[in-house]
């Protein structure tokens, strides 16, 4: 049995999300099973291809759904799970109790262990401590600013590794290792230390350089990171920056998109009132009520600073 796992990728919660469906599937259904993994990123122009589905069973975690007849499974907990209205209805009209939706979670982690202990009767209680995370790290349920981005716990280090690697493999593999291993025990491992020295380096570069670049008006939070290779930022830097922001709009572009991220401040003195996945989806974006983006094509910058400079003005009314 070979199943293919399609995974939000250069995400904690992604990579986690995989590990524990992994578990899951190999304790209950598989246990021989042979896992192969697809790192999936937002792109400007999303498409599943028929191609990503060669396994004998094929699953999607914490990322959008597919109407593909060969998807078995598939869990996801954001607001813009669908890339059509079509897709949704497809979701709604052909009920499968394999492929389920809820945006109340955290983390899709939580929402895999909840669902496999409910339905199906399966725990791993040594997978406790990545699940805590996952709910913290993609619900940014972090206590302070501080702790999001002084990277003391092992959970957070290993963050920087998985949002600030090159390709997949790195991912993949912290995804194997997340099967089996305590997180302290992942960041010690010779190759992820490898990686993190550099990438917290970096890490420390870019708090400096959107510490210059950034700007906080009217409680809205901006920065254009073009031609700085930053991307894979901390997105809590700008409130550790500037606590008493509620906002944030950050343009940063890469070689596959050029993105917009929009954020709202944890610790906020203001509750933030707007949804910002709903926001982002008017632009063809989306994601949670506190957090989303828009991808644009790559080279897309005057369009990806206009678009910008209309959402900080909205956020400011």
């Amino acid at each position: 049995m070979r199943l293919r796992v399609l995974y939000h990728d250069h995400c904690f919660d992604g990579a986690a999300s995989a590990a524990f469906f992994s578990r899951f599937i190999r304790g209950t259904f598989y246990p021989d099973a042979a896992f192969q993994y697809t790192g999936m990123a937002h792109r400007a122009s999303q498409i599943f291809e028929d191609s990503l589905f060669d396994g004998d069973e094929n699953a999607i975690v914490d990322f959008k759904y597919s109407n593909n007849e060969k998807l078995t499974w598939w869990f996801d907990h954001h607001q813009s799970a669908f890339l059509s209205p079509e897709d949704a209805r497809h979701f709604l009209q052909h009920p499968s109790p394999k492929k389920m939706y809820d945006t109340s979670f955290k983390s899709c982690t939580n929402y895999i262990r909840t669902k496999a202990q409910e339905i199906w009767g399966f725990t791993a209680p040594d997978l406790d401590d990545l699940v805590h995370w996952a709910n913290i790290i993609d619900g940014a349920q972090y206590p302070d600013p501080r702790t999001a981005v002084e990277l003391g716990a092992p959970a957070m280090k290993l963050t920087l590794v998985i949002e600030g690697s090159k390709g997949s493999d790195t991912v993949q593999q912290i995804i194997q290792f997340m099967q089996r291993m305590p997180l302290e025990e992942i960041v010690m491992q010779p190759a992820v230390q490898e990686l993190y020295k550099p990438l917290y380096e970096r890490h420390l570069k870019s708090l400096a350089i959107i510490r210059d670049q950034a700007d906080e008006t009217g409680g809205v939070i901006t920065f254009d990171l073009t031609g700085y290779d930053l991307e894979g930022y901390n997105k809590f830097i700008p409130y550790y920056i500037y606590p008493k922001g509620i906002y944030t709009v950050a343009v940063s572009p890469s070689s596959f998109r050029t993105k917009i991220s929009v954020g709202s401040n944890p610790w906020a003195p203001v509750e933030p009132r707007h949804n910002l996945a709903t926001i982002c989806e008017r632009y063809g974006g989306g994601g949670h009520a506190r957090v989303g983006a828009i991808s644009l094509e790559p080279g897309q910058v005057d369009e990806a600073r206009r678009v910008a400079a209309e959402i900080a003005e909205e956020l400011r009314t």
